[in-house]
């Protein structure tokens, strides 16, 4: 059985600026794994937010409503 988390769970433990690692549906429909990543900013109005990986630097933005995995744990809205 595999563990699971609502979203709002998973931004809380995004907004506390910890290293994670995210599954996130982009926009042509595959899985993308970022491991390693800190989340920068939010914007409440957009529902998107902004991320860094750790070990190359790069920053992407992603909606929230797209994050269907956190560390261990699948999300769920």
């Amino acid at each position: 059985m595999t563990k699971s988390i609502h979203i709002s769970q998973a931004l809380k433990m995004l907004d506390q600026g910890k290293i994670v690692s995210l599954r996130v549906v982009t926009a042509k429909g595959r899985i993308m794994e970022c491991d390693d990543v800190i989340s920068l900013s939010y914007d409440r109005y957009k529902g998107t937010r902004s991320i860094k990986f750790i070990r190359s630097g790069q920053i992407r933005t992603i909606h929230d409503v797209c994050i269907i995995g956190l560390n261990d744990f699948d999300v769920y809205l």
